[in-house]
């Protein structure tokens, strides 16, 4: 019996595991606004800017995926849609950028560096919103902005 594959293109929306109601609500805005334009999230999915970016794509029926470091489904956060429990750590950081056709880093600490590392080292478009200021990565303004950077860098290369 053949199984319907469905395919969603998604936009690895990275960044800080802890952060306040400013960043939380940037996250959460980007993550409504990838909804919106038909694509869906992936990310650590725990807490943070994963928890708030993943609240607001769900708010339009967006698609989220998170790749858990731990063993543990029940660490996910609770508007993760698809959660996969790697047992990886951050090792698993690369799985998420591999599945993004493009990023958007947040905020973030070191771990958000990795990805922004492993990204632009895999040729994929780096967006940032208040994080690391290194050359390769696409600076935006607002929530707005990131997603129209992604969106048009996912089309002019024709997704992942």
């Amino acid at each position: 019996m053949a199984v319907d594959k469905v395919q969603k293109t998604l936009i690895g929306l990275i960044g800080a595991g802890t952060c306040d109601a400013a960043l939380s609500e940037l996250a959460s805005e980007t993550g409504r606004l990838i909804a919106l334009e038909g694509y869906g999230i992936v990310n650590g999915g725990l807490g943070g800017v994963m928890e708030a970016s993943a609240r607001g794509c769900r708010s339009e029926a967006g698609l989220t995926v998170g790749l858990l470091p731990g063993f543990n489904v029940s660490e996910a956060n609770e508007f993760m849609e698809i959660v996969i429990p790697t047992g990886l750590g951050e090792i698993r950081n690369l799985m998420i950028i591999r599945a993004s056709a493009a990023i958007i880093a947040i905020g973030g600490e070191y771990g958000t560096l990795s990805e922004i590392a492993l990204g632009l080292k895999a040729g994929k478009a780096v967006i940032g919103l208040g994080t690391w200021d290194i050359k390769g990565v696409q600076a935006a303004e607002s929530a707005e902005e990131a997603v129209r950077l992604a969106v048009n860098a996912i089309k002019n290369k024709g997704g992942v």
